[in-house]
């Protein structure tokens, strides 16, 4: 790593920062904080579950101690949607039970919250692991992506994880590019474009 980078494992003192990273990324790759009235709603979703859930396959990049970046992921995505359903839907739900939407995103975040998304049967059968990576724009175009991503894959893959895939939001389509260097493949879209990966 140069210029100060460096990757460890997502520690549970890394959540706010997490949160801020998710928010800031959040729309289609741009930052999404005018889209919600609560900054932590795409990250309760897309991120800090697995820090509580699959830390061991939980990384971030650093700059100088300070968290730029995060790849997440979970080896087993039907039996990680399970796990969600016990030891984290339910307290969201309670905190935020009388929560309206008052911005653009956040209708979407209540909604999945309340009743949460499953993975299609015909992707997680043939590629089981999913993963979830953001960078903030000081740490992108340096290939760190590619090395925080190869950490996560590699992590996964140890864990005995036999495929892996990924959501990118049709709006980021151009994204999908860096995916394909290190071998996904575009498999579905649902809207969102689904790009899978065997291990």
């Amino acid at each position: 790593m140069n210029e100060g980078f460096d990757i460890r494992k997502a520690e549970h003192g890394d959540a706010e920062a997490i949160l801020e990273i998710c928010v800031r990324t959040a729309d289609a790759g741009r930052d999404g904080r005018s889209l919600y009235s609560d900054h932590r709603y795409p990250g309760l979703i897309w991120a800090l579950p697995y820090l509580t859930v699959n830390p061991e396959t939980a990384f971030v990049l650093t700059r100088l101690g300070k968290v730029v970046g995060y790849a997440v992921g979970a080896v087993d995505t039907a039996s990680f949607e399970v796990e969600l359903e016990r030891a984290w839907w339910p307290e969201l739900r309670r905190q935020f039970v009388d929560r309206e939407p008052s911005a653009a995103g956040d209708g979407y975040v209540l909604d999945y919250i309340r009743r949460p998304e499953t993975s299609p049967s015909e992707i997680v059968s043939r590629y089981p692991a999913h993963l979830h990576i953001n960078l903030l724009p000081e740490a992108q175009g340096r290939r760190l992506g590619t090395t925080l991503l190869e950490q996560l894959l590699i992590s996964l893959k140890t864990a005995g994880a036999s495929g892996v895939h990924l959501g990118i939001n049709h709006m980021n389509e151009p994204v999908a590019d860096f995916y394909r260097k290190i071998g996904f493949s575009e498999i579905a879209r649902l809207p969102s474009i689904i790009m899978a990966k065997r291990m």
